[in-house]
């Protein structure tokens, strides 16, 4: 360090400050990964991957379409609430069949109304059903339909930007989760090679004893000894090569942040939206000359997480009065009251 350094220290860099949001996702995999504060600056490597993971999810987030009113009313001129629900009816009583709606409700009482993530699976069928076409009906005709089963409404929010900032939230916290599972695979497959190898060398050992005493004085499976301590040999090298590429135990924190800030940094990768563009009938069969016939598309995104088993689903988000919430269903009925 040069005498001028001494009597007038460089500023340190100053980084920009942290967003609230930024802080609220720090602080959540810490709770996830404990020990990721041991690692040297590991603030300062994580939080440039957790904005860029940040900034991708909310491009995709403030994309979607606002939020549509579900509610018996609208099932007859929304045409996304008719093409979700079989019913008017429907639209409430599946609704309220959510615990977290009724618990967000319950937590806010004041509130008129909630937004929220309304989440379904979206099945595809092709059959045969009746068409027209001009002035005839033709019936057998080949037909594909769509319809949503399996709603779920687990996301709540007071407004429609707080809605966003949550899914925003919970997909980054997802994708984390995706780098967990990694590092979690990694030491699994790390714990296996290390047995691995301690049997390779056992069986080695004991090959390398089979040429000791009269076997070696009689020349007896000379041959077939070598070659086998030679394809162990290779076993032995293939194996060290793939406990060298998962680095060393003492090295583990450090691969376990730079596991996290990869895939952070390639959200793309392990979360994405489709935007499925149809044209549907009222009864939710697709017509397949939409655009020539003069009909209105429908688009609905489907939500991807590779690391989901249940694959794509179908969203959309809804906002939900108060007013048309029903009790939640009852598990047990009269009949099934234990009698003592």
């Amino acid at each position: 360090m040069s005498l001028f350094d001494k009597l007038w220290p460089r500023a340190r860099t100053q980084h920009a400050p942290e967003s609230p949001q930024l802080q609220a996702l720090i602080g959540r995999l810490l709770v996830l990964s404990p020990t990721l504060n041991l690692v040297p600056q590991w603030r300062e490597r994580l939080a440039p991957a957790l904005e860029r993971s940040i900034e991708y999810v909310s491009g995709i987030v403030n994309g979607l379409p606002a939020a549509r009113e579900a509610s018996a009313a609208t099932w007859m001129t929304d045409p996304y609430v008719h093409a979700f629900f079989a019913a008017p009816e429907e639209v409430a009583h599946i609704m309220s069949r959510s615990p977290e709606l009724h618990a967000w409700f319950d937590a806010h009482p004041l509130a008129r109304e909630a937004y929220t993530v309304l989440g379904m699976a979206m099945v595809e069928r092709r059959g045969f059903g009746v068409a027209q076409h001009g002035d005839q009906v033709h019936t057998d005709v080949a037909q594909t339909t769509l319809s949503f089963d399996d709603h779920q409404v687990r996301v709540c929010g007071e407004s429609e930007a707080d809605l966003r900032n949550q899914i925003v939230q919970r997909v980054v916290e997802q994708i984390a989760l995706e780098a967990l599972a990694q590092i979690s695979a990694d030491e699994s497959r790390r714990d296996a090679l290390e047995q691995e190898r301690a049997l390779l060398r056992t069986r080695r050992q004991l090959l390398t004893r089979r040429g000791a005493g009269t076997h070696t004085m009689l020349g007896a499976e000379s041959n077939a000894n070598v070659a086998e301590v030679a394809r162990v040999d290779a076993e032995i090298a293939e194996n060290e090569r793939e406990l060298a590429a998962l680095g060393l135990k003492s090295e583990a924190l450090e691969h376990e942040l730079d596991v996290i800030c990869n895939v952070l940094s390639n959200s793309a990768q392990h979360a994405n939206v489709e935007m499925r563009r149809v044209f549907l009938t009222p009864m939710n069969v697709v017509i397949e000359d939409g655009a020539a016939r003069g009909g209105t598309p429908l688009v609905f995104p489907l939500a991807h997480l590779p690391a989901s088993p249940q694959g794509k689903r179908a969203f959309s988000l809804v906002r939900f009065a108060r007013a048309d919430l029903q009790p939640l269903p009852r598990l047990f009925d009269e009949h099934s009251r234990i009698v003592i």
